[in-house]
């Protein structure tokens, strides 16, 4: 018996021992509790009592949020496309949506590291600068209220992003809206409705404040983007007229247009618009484009730019494991400036690759932006520039050579090209996405025309064939995003935020055991367990079917 409580006691310590440091890290602490006095010129403290100081912070924010991309070598991939109806493993020793019985799990990696990076990384500084912003003692730093609301209301529409983002993968989540002065380990789930009009508030009031795109640095926050993921979420809560109402002051608000002739950086070489949009230097609108709204800034001497990893890790994750296909000879191909060194983590399906390109005249689909065609590359080779023949076996097909989007390429980071990364910025939202939005409003408002209209948009610009009001469906929506945004959007969150994801998963995957075990309550990721054991002073409920 006396064992037997050792070891009870034992784990119950060691439970709020991980609860306290977990939590604290959520709600942060002041020196009260710790005893101690925070010397850190870098503290909230030292830092926000001043303008320079909350745009430093900022900045700092605007780093953490990128970090949903780069704050590990493939968290942001996994997360996002591998067990859809566009991606799946592609090299043999990865397993994740494989078998979603074994692999998804409360205790599955990525489950818990986008948890923690939103609850640890982004609420936190979040609410700490709109905590300071609103402090008594800063009220004579502020030129006037509305430069103090335009700060608030940046901190607020990463708020609301991360809420958003936590509601579209897990459901009802527990909302952190304030910091906190001690640990708390009784946090509750809020109902997903209660999530998404939490992030509804935050967003419209960052949309009345915030200055516009011309007046906003790279990679921080316009009003456009507040408007455009106000538009989601009022989806998600099924306001349709108002997600109508504010994708259109997006796109009548003479901030941004779909680019539709020659621009940037390559606009002389060959190419069309839609690979000018993806080229280096050609994401932000100094090189002219007006169709960045949100864009996360990975080229060198940007403020915020980089990233933890050393740049931009798509072709990395993306791009095929190309070295490894070898000549007639045996000399291998090697890593070039253009396709880098790929590893073949994710790779397409079948349905994106190869089933939504209907249309011969998309641009979408042309050379410039599809890569289909392989040429042995090594100039010791023999056959170097030669056609690579088709391959055959599941290897070389499923993670060496495969076709892909050409907008993952891009100019190596700090000039190595066998890292597998670039120095390419990443969209976060492009004007295309706002009509894509506005479309399925349309739709879910019963208005099919002005949803084909939306559609035809887009169309027009790759020079695809328009549809009627007859053929719009969510899931001829999902497939012009698949055209549209491949490999750019969040493709799960998409089809969870449309309850489409277990649907098309059976439909759409591209490996059999994946399509065969995907279950109805794969709809939302678990909780991390180690955040209900964390939360061990009340019962932070596990969705059903974990």
């Amino acid at each position: 018996m006396t064992r037997q409580m050792n070891k009870l006691t034992i784990n119950i310590n060691w439970k709020k021992a991980l609860g306290m440091c977990l939590l604290v890290s959520v709600v942060g602490c002041n020196d009260d509790f710790l005893y101690e006095q925070p010397y850190s010129s870098l503290s909230a403290d030292n830092t926000l009592v001043s303008i320079a100081g909350f745009e430093t912070y900022m900045t700092g924010l605007s780093w953490a949020a990128r970090e949903e991309y780069s704050q590990d070598d493939n968290t942001f991939f996994i997360t996002n496309f591998p067990g859809t109806d566009v991606g799946e493993d592609a090299g043999a020793e990865y397993f994740t949506y494989r078998n979603w019985i074994s692999y998804l799990t409360s205790v599955t990696p990525e489950v818990s590291t986008n948890w923690n990076w939103a609850y640890s990384k982004m609420l936190p500084q979040a609410n700490t600068v709109i905590v300071y912003a609103n402090k008594e003692s800063n009220k004579g730093i502020w030129q006037n209220e509305a430069q103090k609301n335009a700060v608030i209301g940046e901190a607020r529409f990463y708020r609301a992003y991360t809420h958003n983002f936590l509601a579209n993968l897990y459901g009802g989540v527990p909302l952190v809206d304030t910091i906190r002065n001690v640990p708390q380990f009784d946090f509750e789930r809020k109902d997903r409705k209660e999530v998404y009009e939490s992030a509804k508030k935050d967003l419209e009031f960052a949309s009345q404040w915030l200055k516009p795109a011309a007046q906003t640095l790279p990679g921080r926050i316009s009003k456009g983007a507040a408007d455009h993921l106000l538009t989601e979420v009022y989806i998600s809560l099924g306001q349709y007229s108002d997600a109508i109402a504010s994708a259109s002051r997006v796109i009548n608000s003479g901030d941004y247009q779909l680019m539709k002739a020659r621009f940037g950086s390559s606009k002389d070489n060959p190419g069309d618009v839609f690979s000018d949009l993806f080229r280096d230097g050609n994401y932000n609108r100094g090189s002219g484009n007006m169709e960045s709204i949100y864009v996360w800034q990975f080229e060198s001497f940007t403020a915020g730019g980089g990233g933890t990893r050393d740049g931009n890790q798509g072709v990395r994750n993306f791009g095929p494991f190309f070295v490894r296909i070898l000549d007639p000879d045996g000399v291998p191909n090697v890593p070039t400036d253009e396709m880098g060194r790929g590893v073949g983590r994710v790779r397409g399906t079948e349905f994106a690759l190869y089933d939504i390109w209907d249309d011969p005249n998309d641009i979408r689909n042309s050379e410039f932006n599809m890569r289909r065609d392989f040429h042995f590359n090594n100039p010791k080779s023999k056959y170097f520039g030669q056609l690579v023949p088709a391959r055959t076996t599941a290897e070389d097909t499923l993670r060496s050579m495969y076709s892909y989007p050409r907008k993952i390429e891009g100019l190596p980071w700090n000039l190595n090209n066998t890292s597998g990364r670039t120095s390419k910025d990443v969209y976060v939202y492009r004007l295309a996405e706002t009509y894509l939005l506005r479309a399925e409003a349309y739709f879910r408002n019963g208005d099919l025309q002005k949803a084909a209209d939306d559609l035809n948009a887009l169309r027009a610009r790759a020079n695809a064939s328009p549809i009627s009001a007859g053929d719009v469906t969510l899931d001829f929506i999902l497939e012009e995003r698949a055209r549209e945004l491949l490999f750019e959007e969040p493709r799960r969150r998409t089809l969870i935020r449309m309850g489409k994801l277990v649907e098309r998963v059976r439909k759409y995957g591209l490996l059999e055991s994946s399509r065969n075990t995907v279950q109805n309550h794969n709809d939302l990721w678990p909780i991390p367990q180690v955040a209900i054991d964390a939360n061990f002073a009340k019962d932070l409920v596990q969705n059903p079917g974990y």
